[in-house]
């Protein structure tokens, strides 16, 4: 896939999902939501102050009706637990955030009682999809808004993550690129010793599903002039599907470097939960908002 329009039509074909919206008061989630549910993407549940809702929905031209339910519950805390327990109960398969604070909304996935998170330790992140117009496809990255710096395991978790995520965009085999200052192994950068052996480890078929190299710097993983002109004999250099940052820092200015300074569109949403989590800032277009939608529901399993 080339564009983040074409996520909505796989979304579209492989049928319709449920939404839960926690604290769904605003005009983004609301503009969002409605235009997913015009595409044919998912039915929608809303958690939130009804009144608000109704007011909002009129002010921005929709048919407060298209929704599927609206469950009453004003306090913002509430609102987002409540909106949890309707994803227990299996009314939805899809989370998304609303007008709650990013805490409150991550409070309530990771409860031990009443969240979302299975049995054992599992490692919940965060993936985004870019539709960067200097580069020629998708470009699937993680973790930007999650897990500040992550270890081994985890690191190998969020592999895991990307891979999956590319599969369901119809990448076979995707090109993971770890990503760290240097493309060369230096023993005293954590980054680089940290992606050279998850590289090996899918070089001896420990991670499956991928082709996986680093360390990579970022020029050579997405610039194909740079790692000839380095001399780089790599599967992955200059053609990256996925790029795995070595910290959230990297990331995070990446994704708002892309978004604006190099007008990239995208999509995202927090993995490792029972269902597809939807974490968009509360200051993202509504464009951003439904295409989150469409790629969780492209994951849900």
């Amino acid at each position: 896939m080339q564009k983040l329009t074409e996520i909505i039509a796989a979304a579209k074909a492989k049928g319709k999902k449920t939404l839960v919206a926690a604290y769904a008061n605003d005009s983004h989630t609301l503009g969002a939501t409605s235009k997913a549910i015009d595409e044919g993407i998912v039915d929608v549940i809303l958690v939130g102050d009804r009144a608000t809702i109704e007011a909002t929905c009129k002010a921005e031209g929709i048919d407060v009706n298209k929704y599927k339910e609206i469950v009453q519950e004003a306090d913002e805390t509430k609102a987002a637990k409540v909106a949890v327990s309707l994803i227990n109960e299996g009314k939805g398969q899809i989370l998304m955030k609303g007008l709650c604070s990013t805490d409150k909304y991550m409070r309530a996935i990771l409860a031990k009682e009443g969240g979302l998170m299975p049995a054992g330790k599992p490692v919940l992140s965060h993936v985004s999809v870019f539709e960067v117009p200097a580069y020629h496809k998708l470009l699937i990255t993680s973790d930007v808004a999650v897990i500040p710096a992550p270890d081994f395991k985890q690191k190998k978790a969020i592999v895991g993550y990307v891979i999956n995520t590319a599969h369901s965009l119809g990448i076979e085999c995707p090109k993971v690129a770890m990503i760290a200052a240097t493309e060369q192994m230096l023993e005293g950068m954590p980054a680089c010793v940290d992606a050279a052996l998850i590289a090996a480890m899918n070089k001896r078929g420990q991670i499956k599903g991928a082709i996986v190299d680093g360390p990579l710097a970022m020029d050579v993983a997405i610039d194909k002039e740079s790692a000839e002109i380095k001399k780089l004999k790599s599967e992955v250099a200059g053609d990256a599907d996925c790029l795995v940052w070595p910290a959230i820092e990297p990331g995070n200015v990446f994704y708002k470097t892309a978004t604006k300074f190099a007008g990239a569109e995208l999509a995202a949403m927090v993995v490792g939960a029972k269902v597809p989590c939807i974490l968009s800032s509360r200051g993202d277009s509504i464009n951003t908002k439904t295409y989150s939608i469409a790629l969780a529901a492209l994951n849900v399993k």
